[in-house]
């Protein structure tokens, strides 16, 4: 069976980046000033967070229908039976539906994981789960390795305010509640227990301790060697720093990297949000 990987720009990689690993992606959208732009195709995540601190008001939506329908034409065409997704997840958005509905109606057998999170974890599953393929395992086994992966995945966002996170109605009620409290520093989770929608964890009085708090709590959920840790920031790399030093002498022997949080992740948390993003890295 010929099965084409499919994800989205929810990975943070431009369609052209993940084609060099053979996986095919579809943006998803950044509207601004009722434009709508194909993320990291027409706008990067500079040119986003420039926006932002410019005072625009941004949103994202799921990837245009019909650059979906384009893309599984295409795949049907070159002889593909099968589309494995790991796209962002449902939580955050409708594009795992959207594939679905559409590969439906393209007659072609479509099959997927929810990772529950988007960023490097969603990189991570798609780029493995295609390697996984090619060393011979079945979807089958395929979804049973993803899901260990997304069983020790967690992904805390500290933002600096709640205000786009309300806007955008990524915050359950209790969330969107602490935006009136004054001199708290909210602790954020997106993970499987919360399906993939953010949610409240703890608050705390500044960010530095924030910062602590979730090494606290990455201590108690047994984080090791093993894990790979991802400080995600949303236009404030100083304060990454400080996390990332936190971080490594915390865990030294674990793997680390900072990157920029992904432009439809920022959008909603605001600039000088600083997201950590870990999971326990799979040995096959």
């Amino acid at each position: 069976m010929k099965i084409a990987f499919v994800t989205d720009s929810g990975t943070g990689k431009s369609v052209g980046e993940l084609a060099q690993a053979e996986i095919y992606s579809v943006p998803l959208q950044v509207s601004c000033d009722n434009k709508n732009y194909q993320d990291l195709e027409e706008l990067g995540i500079d040119e986003i967070y420039a926006l932002m601190k410019d005072g625009k008001m941004l949103s994202t939506s799921l990837p245009s229908l019909g650059k979906i329908e384009e893309l599984f034409q295409g795949l049907k065409q070159q002889g593909y039976d099968m589309i494995f997704a790991v796209p962002i997840c449902s939580g955050l958005s409708g594009t795992i539906n959207a594939m679905e509905m559409i590969a439906q109606q393209q007659g072609i057998a479509f099959d997927y994981v929810d990772c529950h999170v988007t960023a490097v974890v969603q990189e991570y599953m798609i780029k493995l789960a295609k390697q996984l393929h090619e060393a011979g395992k079945s979807i089958e086994q395929i979804k049973e390795v993803l899901q260990r992966i997304m069983h020790t995945t967690n992904t805390i966002l500290l933002p600096s305010d709640l205000q786009h996170l309300k806007r955008g109605g990524r915050l359950t009620p209790l969330a969107a509640t602490l935006g009136g409290l004054l001199k708290i520093k909210p602790i954020l989770k997106i993970n499987e227990e919360t399906s993939g929608k953010i949610d409240v964890l703890d608050k705390v009085r500044t960010m530095h301790k924030a910062m602590d708090r979730v090494i606290e709590i990455m201590k108690r959920e047994h984080v090791d060697d093993s894990y790979l840790i991802t400080v995600a920031h949303a236009d404030d790399e100083a304060e990454a720093l400080v996390y990332m030093d936190k971080l490594k002498q915390a865990f030294p022997n674990a793997t680390h990297q900072i990157i920029k949080l992904v432009s439809v992740v920022g959008v909603h948390t605001g600039r000088g949000c600083q997201a950590v993003q870990y999971f326990k890295q799979i040995k096959e």
